[in-house]
């Protein structure tokens, strides 16, 4: 082995990261590379250049990542925010496999005695079978998100385990809004240093239940109700009943669980089923916060009649959904294989069609792409305050996943690869 690799590594990338290393390379044989005050980037075994032979680019990384064999000083999210810059800068568009480029990959490999058979995917990889979004295989993919323990997800989620974008009112980035919660306890959220993502939650229930109409002994329909936020926000504030469908078996067991503590047993029902086989419909107002990422490209349109056929002449829906444009519809190689196997996003207008195909009239979009910039920040603090005990609960590796998950959808939020919408729809009265 060379007792140079570091050297060699920034000698073969030159030309595709055009110039020097953006980084400080440090490698399992002591060489080191690239600017003294750059962000760290370690390569502990050469397991890491060997997963990146087989699995080129992102998810390479994400393996040798989330296993430890590559590592980066300091923060993460610092780190990547600083790399893209760099990207940006450099009008770096990825890296063509031409002849020169494998054969400096063939170098590096050689050079770090990473030749081989590919090492075995990590255990937090994702294994899912089937038939894409069949029944089966979708309760397999959402079971492997967010079956992986409530008591994990306490660590980075606000008390009411509200698991999608809140909606931050403290700055004035949109019309102020006083949540009717708030004034039924008399603890309106201040601005400033008080308001926090729990504040930006409830803040958000609010603005779901205002915005389909809900009023007292309405019958409403949660689909994907997550760990109950919204439902349980529903029947609480604004006296509504509420049916929240789940695949997640661990969510209905936390659900079911606060509905006993709060009270309202006669008010929500939470269901293991999928959005397919709701037998009860219509109901007057109907909401699904990101769960329509989840039901893939080919089936939103059935997701789309689903949510007409349950809903009222003259009822409303509230659509929340993450969007994307680009290669990577599903989030890319490492969000497909680690965190939400078989999601699909697609840019806003693409879904507002299939809505209105459904035959659903759309009343109004309002993007909150920084809105979950903000809650992004506010996970990943939490997440890194409670690191020792999420170790202690789910292992090194889940720990680096989330870490890399976070940063990552954060990134991509606060840089406009990501958006997410809140789309509120009406169905139509019979003529």
């Amino acid at each position: 082995m060379s007792p140079a690799l570091a050297g060699t590594i920034a000698e073969v990338l030159r030309p595709m990261v055009g110039g020097d290393l953006p980084v400080r390379l440090k490698v399992w044989d002591g060489s080191e590379a690239g600017p003294v005050n750059a962000p760290v980037v370690r390569l502990n075994s050469p397991n890491a250049i060997r997963r990146l032979l087989w699995a080129p680019g992102e998810l390479g990384a994400a393996q040798a990542y989330v296993t430890g064999e590559l590592d980066i000083d300091g923060d993460l999210n610092s780190t990547l925010e600083q790399l893209w810059e760099v990207i940006r800068r450099r009008k770096l568009s990825g890296i063509r496999p031409t002849p020169a480029v494998l054969a400096g990959v063939a170098k590096i490999a050689r050079a770090a005695g990473a030749l081989g058979t590919p090492p075995a995917p990590p255990v937090t990889q994702a294994k899912v079978k089937g038939r894409l979004h069949s029944l089966l295989r979708d309760r397999a993919a959402i079971s492997h998100h967010y079956d992986l323990s409530n008591d994990f997800y306490e660590l980075i989620l606000d008390p009411q385990m509200a698991y999608s974008s809140g909606y931050w009112t403290d700055r004035g980035d949109d019309v102020n809004f006083a949540g009717l919660a708030e004034r039924a306890s008399g603890s309106a959220g201040e601005a400033g240093a008080s308001y926090g993502v729990e504040d930006a939650q409830r803040d958000k229930l609010d603005l779901v239940c205002r915005k389909i109409g809900l009023q007292p002994g309405m019958r409403m329909l949660d689909v994907g109700c997550g760990w109950g936020s919204l439902s349980l926000h529903a029947a609480r504030y604004y006296g509504a009943t509420v049916v929240g469908v789940t695949l997640s078996v661990e969510q209905k067991a936390f659900i079911d669980a606060r509905i006993k503590e709060y009270g309202l047993a006669d008010r929500v029902e939470i269901r293991v089923q999928d959005y397919r086989e709701i037998p009860d419909g219509p109901f007057d107002a109907v909401a699904s916060l990101e769960m329509g990422e989840h039901v893939g490209q080919k089936n939103y349109p059935v997701y789309a009649n689903a949510l007409f056929k349950n809903l009222v002449p003259g009822g409303k829906v509230l659509v929340q959904q993450m969007s994307r444009r680009g290669k990577h519809p599903g989030g890319g190689p490492f969000i497909e294989s680690f965190i939400a196997p078989d999601m699909h996003m697609r840019p806003v207008g693409e879904t507002l069609s299939f809505l209105e195909d459904a035959g659903l009239e759309v009343e109004g979009v309002q993007g909150m792409r920084r809105h979950y910039v903000r809650t992004l920040e506010a996970w990943y603090a939490t997440f890194e305050e409670n690191q020792d005990r999420a170790e202690a609960m789910m292992g090194a590796e889940v720990v680096r996943v989330w870490r890399l998950y976070l940063v990552g959808a954060l990134r991509s939020f606060a840089e406009g690869r990501m958006g997410v919408e809140q789309i509120l729809c009406r169905k139509p009265e019979a003529l």
